[in-house]
C-alpha cells in the first residue's frame, strides 16, 4: 500500500489541518522542519522516508481566494521531481486541461467543487486525473451522481472524510468499505484519520491501494521503519 505524504497549502505556508474546519488551520509546526515553508517541510518528510508523490491541497484556490501556485511549482522542481496530486478547486474545463498538461501534476478533481458531472464525465479516462469524494462531517459534498455512478469514475479516486482529518480517530473504514466494493479494478486512496501501523493493516486488508496522511507523520506515530514497510 502506497502512503502519500500531504501538504495543505494556505497563504503560502504548510497548515495544519483540523477536521475540515478550514478558518481554524495555522501554518504548521513540525519537528522535521524548521518552518511552514512548503519546500522544507517536503524535505523533511523526506528525511522519514523517500517520498516520490505528494498530495497537496491548495486550500486558497478551493475557496476562492487565490493561489498558491508558486509554492506548488517550486514543490514540483525539488530534486527527484515528485509526482503531485494537486486539489486546487478546479471547476473549469479550460483550467483543468491545462494542468492535466503539466508533467509530473496529477489534479484532483474535488467533488466539493462541482457544480454536476460535466467535467468528469468529460475527462475521466485520462490517466492522470484523480476523482476526490469529499465527506464532511454533515455528509457528501457535491452533486450525487458523482458519488452514486461509479462508471464516471477514473482510475484513481481518494475518499476523503474530512471530519477525520487530524482528529486521530482512525479511518472512515465504513465508508471506505462501501467504495470500495463498488470500484472494480480502481485504486481507492484512504484520506483522513489515519493514525498509526494498525489503522494501515486495516485498510489494506480492505484493499485500499494507497492512504494519504499528516500527522501520523509529524508526531512520530509513524516510524521511519513503519512507513517503509508499507511506503512503495
Amino acid at each position: 500500500m502506497q502512503l502519500i505524504p500531504v501538504l495543505d497549502l494556505k497563504g503560502g505556508q504548510v497548515v495544519r489541518a483540523q477536521q475540515g474546519r478550514r478558518d481554524r488551520y495555522q501554518p504548521i509546526v513540525t519537528p522535521l522542519a524548521g518552518s511552514a515553508d512548503p519546500v522544507r517541510v517536503a524535505e523533511g518528510l523526506r528525511g522519514l522516508h523517500p517520498f516520490s508523490i505528494f498530495y497537496v491541497a491548495d486550500l486558497d484556490a478551493i475557496e476562492g481566494r487565490g493561489s498558491n501556485a508558486s509554492a506548488i511549482a517550486r514543490l514540483s522542481e525539488m530534486p527527484g521531481r515528485p509526482q503531485l496530486l494537486v486539489d486546487a478547486g478546479y471547476c473549469d474545463g479550460e483550467a483543468l486541461a491545462r494542468a492535466l498538461a503539466v508533467p509530473g501534476l496529477h489534479p484532483v478533481l474535488g467533488s466539493e467543487s462541482q457544480k454536476d458531472e460535466t467535467l468528469l464525465k468529460r475527462f475521466r479516462d485520462h490517466p492522470n486525473l484523480v476523482l476526490s469524494l469529499d465527506f464532511f462531517a454533515d455528509g457528501f459534498r457535491g452533486p450525487r451522481a458523482l458519488l452514486e455512478s461509479p462508471e464516471f469514475w477514473p482510475q484513481r479516486l481518494i475518499v476523503m472524510t474530512l471530519a477525520k482529518v487530524g482528529s486521530a480517530t482512525g479511518p472512515n473504514l465504513s465508508t471506505l468499505a462501501a467504495i470500495q466494493a463498488k470500484a472494480g479494478n480502481r485504486s481507492v486512496i484512504a484520506a483522513g484519520g489515519v493514525r498509526n501501523e494498525a489503522d494501515l493493516s486495516q485498510l489494506s486488508s480492505l484493499g485500499i491501494a494507497a492512504a494519504l496522511v499528516a500527522t501520523s507523520l509529524h508526531d512520530g506515530t509513524l516510524t521511519p521503519a513503519q512507513i517503509a514497510a508499507f511506503a512503495r
